[in-house]
Order: structure tokens, then sequence, then C-alpha cells
């Protein structure tokens, strides 16, 4: 049978084009018209400079990838900023018609043009950050314009010129959504991406159950390495190691990942991971925090995203309107009397911008480079929602608005795939959940670590209060590149984790993971048990648990591990109750989970879980209004939203409150393998 070739050029060609053409002469105009230094005899000699940046990008772009090969992320950016400016250097000084009087005109030409070209993006509807691959984007297109093959299994095969290999997989990491909050955003129409896939039951969405510490370290370790048991927090005091480990530090995340992988985690084959947390063994990772010890991945896949014009300065003017965003949304708050509510000051908003627009614009690049290369599995993990909704609550409507556009992105990569080279099955998955409440300190009127400083009747330290530091992940990850402490162990000096007191040992070690809260005794070499605790320091216990915002203490007895309440006990081993049952309202998982985590050797000597209120409500030990960590509210219930034809068998559930339901991240990761192998993607162990 003949084959169709795909035509070099197409009418969505001509017209994506036309249209790149017409935006960036509109934004060169402006910009030529607001900077003095530079001036034009004619419109049409605008235009002219437009075809000249546009063409300038297609030739440079591939000697910049040969360039770039041998560096990494930096060297690409370098390569690419020094190339923009170039490209519109050369268009305003040597075109007939255009004179520039400075290289300083020349940088407020390339960002005011930017400036406009992405609010007129904005003003005519223009999906957000599509920009960012348009060039991919029209390939795609045209591609999926041509006729289909019949694959063997009787699903579509893609155009021709799509080759015969097992279909790859797209894995999407939403994180910090919960099922329940993909329930409101489906319900509110903010996820008509993911809500076509249900609609036209290509697609099904289930919950699982993301066991304590229900954090990102610990669930992305089980996604992705199919163990959890090096974790027993977002941040720990480890006896072995005689310091704080902190996972959204790279060489503490090298040092997890170490210890948990077997070289066959979920990405071992050919796959490729964008801006995770750990690898999965991927031989290719890009913004991945265990690998930035070794760079950031190869520079020429940066290249598209740093080299293309205006791509960089409109994601970076982005960045800043984001920031000025979140700084409003906060006072808004405050005008309302929103509560419960957090200052969003200080860091954050910056954070919250280089998140929620400059990182996924590059990762929108980097993972659609990725499907269009057809590289056997990409997993990404999208940190947008969970950094918003931590400050601003996990239902608010700054909050869903991050999820509104997450689902954008999404549909961005289903369309770029099915112009790929292979069919693509896409599979969305959640880390954990998150739970709204106020906080530890805003209920006590101190924070936990004054709190436990002041039962055990010791000094709290300056720098007790310690600063959540989850928003530092994606930061730390990116700097790692360019910096490292005076000591040269890895450890970056950005973020509040920064200190870990190496040059003392204070008695004791506390630290808050959303409602998990654990407390260490530095000093001692063994885990303390619960009389031990007692003789040495008799308030401690009964006073946390006499606090309006604990719920229980998980201590250390003779026979286990033990949960004490304000009004009873409950021995997590035997599962016997005294007095009253200080588990009741925490669901039926709490034991298992409980004595689960007491038992894994970095375990605090204290586990400290909050209360939690009728309507879900928890209180964070660190200064989150939305949280996870613990137990709880909606944290826990994770989601999946996978592929109709890829199933979960009953076997591989569990019974949790009253639904069945895959069981922890190693549970899912099993399953996601197993899909992988079902697919023909992954080779026998």
């Amino acid at each position: 049978m003949r084959r169709h070739r795909p035509p070099l050029v197409t009418v969505a060609d001509v017209r994506g084009a036309l249209w790149s053409l017409v935006s960036t002469a509109a934004g060169l105009g402006v910009a030529i018209a607001v900077v003095d230094g530079v001036k034009v005899a004619s419109p049409w000699d605008v235009l002219l400079a437009a075809l000249v940046v546009g063409l300038g990008d297609a030739l440079l772009r591939a000697p910049l990838r040969r360039l770039a090969r041998g560096g990494g992320a930096v060297v690409a950016l370098l390569l690419g900023l020094a190339a923009q400016v170039a490209v519109v250097w050369a268009a305003l000084t040597f075109l007939p018609g255009v004179t520039s009087g400075s290289w300083a005109d020349v940088l407020a030409v390339l960002l005011v043009a930017a400036l406009v070209m992405a609010c007129g993006h904005w003003v005519v509807g223009a999906r957000d950050n599509a920009y960012v691959v348009g060039d991919l984007l029209r390939r795609a297109r045209r591609r999926a314009g041509l006729p289909r093959r019949v694959a063997p299994d009787g699903g579509e095969a893609g155009g021709d010129g799509v080759d015969d290999r097992p279909p790859g997989v797209l894995v999407v990491m939403l994180d910090g959504v919960a099922r329940p909050t993909l329930d409101h955003a489906l319900e509110a129409g903010l996820v008509p991406t993911m809500e076509r896939w249900l609609g036209s039951g290509s697609h099904r969405l289930e919950s699982w159950w993301a066991r304590v510490p229900c954090t990102t370290p610990a669930s992305t370790l089980g996604l992705l390495h199919g163990t959890t048991d090096a974790v027993p927090a977002f941040r720990w005091w480890s006896r072995r190691l005689g310091r704080l480990v902190v996972t959204n530090r790279p060489s503490d995340a090298a040092e997890v990942e170490r210890s948990a992988s077997d070289g066959r985690g979920l990405l071992a084959d050919g796959g490729v991971a964008v801006s995770t947390m750990f690898s999965g063994d991927a031989p290719t990772s890009l913004l991945v925090m265990s690998r930035a010890t070794e760079g950031l991945g190869p520079g020429q896949l940066f290249v598209r995203f740093f080299s293309s014009p205006f791509v960089l300065v409109r994601a970076v003017a982005g960045t800043v309107g984001e920031a000025l965003k979140e700084v409003y949304q906060g006072w808004q708050q405050v005008v309302r009397g929103v509560r419960p509510r957090v200052a969003r000051r200080g860091w954050y908003p910056v954070l919250r911008a280089v998140t929620n627009v400059l990182l996924r614009d590059l990762n929108t690049s980097l993972v659609a480079e990725q499907l269009v290369r057809g590289a056997p599995v990409v997993c990404v993990d999208l940190v947008d929602y969970d950094e918003i909704a931590h400050h601003a609550g996990p239902l608010r409507p700054e909050a869903l608005r991050a999820l509104e556009g997450l689902d954008r992105v999404v549909g961005l990569w289903e369309e770029i795939a099915r112009g790929a080279p292979r069919r693509y099955r896409t599979v969305v998955v959640s880390d954990h959940g998150q739970s709204l409440g106020a906080t530890f300190e805003q209920v006590v009127g101190r924070s936990f670590a004054d709190e436990v400083h002041r039962l055990m009747a010791i000094p709290a330290p300056a720098q007790a209060g310690r600063a959540d530091g989850e928003a530092w992940g994606p930061a730390n990850t990116a700097l790692h590149a360019l910096r490292r402490d005076d000591d040269g162990d890895g450890r970056l000096l950005v973020g509040p984790d920064r200190d870990t007191g190496r040059t003392g040992l204070p008695e004791v070690e506390v630290i808050g993971s959303g409602n998990l809260g654990m407390v260490w005794f530095r000093r001692e070499p063994r885990r303390l048990s619960a009389a031990e605790v007692e003789a040495r320091w008799p308030a401690l216990v009964p006073g946390l648990v006499e606090s309006p915002a604990v719920g229980f203490v998980v201590v250390h007895g003779a026979q286990g591990p033990v949960a004490r309440g304000r009004l009873g006990s409950h021995d997590l081993a035997t599962g016997r109750v005294t007095g009253r049952d200080p588990l009741v309202g925490y669901g039926s998982r709490a034991r298992a989970d409980l004595l689960r985590v007491a038992g894994l050797e970095d375990a605090g000597d204290l586990v400290v879980v909050s209360s939690v209120g009728p309507m879900g409500r928890v209180h964070a030990f660190e200064g989150l209004v939305g949280s996870h960590g613990g137990l709880g509210g909606a944290q826990s219930e994770a989601l999946l939203l996978h592929p109709a034809d890829l199933v979960v068998p009953d076997d591989e559930r569990e019974d949790v409150d009253g639904a069945r339901v895959l069981v922890g991240a190693e549970a899912v990761h099993r399953r996601l393998v197993a899909w992988l192998a079902a697919l023909g993607l992954r080779e026998a162990s």
C-alpha cells in the first residue's frame, strides 16, 4: 500500500506562520514606537524586521543545539539569550529603513515587544504558553490532519510516517491535587480537557490512598521507585548521618534516591523525567532535583525555550506579573476577611511566580519536545497548584485557577502528541491532596517548636519556628547548578533549611510536615521509649495531647507504638483501645498508617498528628493554610486518571472507608509498571 508523505507546507502552517509574523510585527511596532533610540522609515520595515527575526530563529536553532550539546542548561540559557539579542540587533541594525542607537535600545525593544505580544495573546484568547511550542504545535496539527492507519490492536496508529513502536506513555503528576478537588474543578468547568476524556469514556478517574507521610518526597519516591521506607516526613533528623535531611535540597534528594533505587525505577527503560524530585532511574533527567548535582540536563534540550525570540522574555515578564497578582490576591484575602489564612509575603510571591509561569513554560517546552522525539515514557511533575493551595487554601479561587491552567497545559501536550512519531497514552496522577485549616500557631498562640521547648522547660533557639521549605524546591534545583556552599557538601545557601546546625547539637529537633509533627531527641543514639520521655520531661506528652490543635501523640511503649489522646489511647500493634479512641475521625487506615510510619528507621521519638474538625479541617505545624503529611480531610485521597483500557485489577485494591482503592504510592508504582509492560515499554527484569 502506498504511503502518504506529509506535505511540506499546509494551510495550517501558512496560517500559523502568518499569525506569528503579524504578532511579532505588532510587538516590534509598538516597541519601536515606545523606545526613542529606534526609528523606522515605514510600517513595511517593521514587517521586514519581524520576518528577519523569525528566519533568524529558524536558522540559528540547529547550530545552537550543536553548541549546547557539550554543556548543560546554563550554557543553553547563555547561548539562547545571546541568540535572541543578536537576532533582534541584526534586524534593527542592518535592515534598510531601520536605525538603532545602542545595545540598550535593542534590549528595550526585546522587552517591550515581548510584553506587547504576551498581552496580545491574552486579548485574542490564545491559549497561554501555546506560543512556547508554536512550531511543534503546528507540526503536530499538520500530522494530526493526515489519514490514519489502523494499528494491529484496532486503534489509531497515527498519520503516515508514524513508526510501529509500542505506544508511549505520558505520566503527568499534579502535585497536591486531591480527588475531591478535581471533582470540584470538573463540576465548575475548570478542567475541560480532563472532563472531555471522562465524558468520552476514554479515561477513568479513581482515588488512591496516600499513606502517612502523604508528602511529596514520600509519594514521589514511591511512584517512581516503588518504595517509601526511606522517607518518614518532608524533612527529618537522621541519627545515622547525624544531621537534618531536607528532601528539597539536591544533595539530600540524591542520597535518598541512592538508598531507594534498585536501578529499575519507573523510567528505567529509556524514559525521561522532567521537574521531578527523583529520577525514577531515567536515562534522561531534566530539572530533576536528585540529579541536580550532575546538572539540569543536556543543554541542547533547552535551546528551543531559551533561544526562541521573545519566548523567554515573555515568560520572565509573565513571572513579574504573576508576582504582582499574588500580592494583590493576598491583600484581597485580608480585605475580605477570609479565614483561615496565612501571610503571603516575603519570598513567596517570587517563588509562586517562578513556579507558575517560568517553570511551567519551560516544562511545557521540555515535555513537548520529548513527545516529538518519541520518548517511550515521559514523566513530569507540575507543582503549580500545590504551591498556591498551601498559601491560599486548597479550594480557594486562585488555587483552582492554577489547576485550570494545568489542564490547558495537558491539553496542549495532547494536541502535540497527536502528531508525534508514536501514539501516546496519558496518565494523570497526584502524589497527595491537601486539607484546609488554621495553623497550630494560630490556634495555640505559639509555634509547634516553641511549644515543645516550653513543655520541655528548655530555651527555644532563634530559628525554632522553621518556615516552610517546600516552596524552595524548584529554586534549589535550578540554582544548584550555579552555586554550592563553602563546605562543598552540595547544600545550597537558599531557603529556610540552609542552616543544618552542625556547629552544635541542640537537645531536640522539632519538625512539621503539614499536620504531621515529629520530635527527635538529637543527643540520643537511639529512639527513647515513652517511659524515658516521661521521666526526663514529664510535662511534654501530657501537654501536647491537651493542646486544642493536637489530636494524638504516638509514643513507643513496651509492646510497640501507642497513640495517646486526651481521653484515651490506642495500642497500634494490638488494636487495644483504652478509654476514648483517639483515632476516631481519622479514617479506617489510621492505625495501619501510623503503625508503619512509627516503625520507620528515621521516624521521630514522638509522632504528632493535629486534631481534625468535622469538616476535615486540620492544623499544620508549619505556616501553611493548606497542608498535607498526616491524616484528616482530603490530603490522603490522591487521584489516578488513566486510559479506560488500562485497568486496575480489583485484587490490587484494598478497602478504605467503604471504597476499594489502591493503597500507597508503591501500589500505584506497581500498576504503572504493569501497564508499561503490557504496552511493550518495559524490558524484563
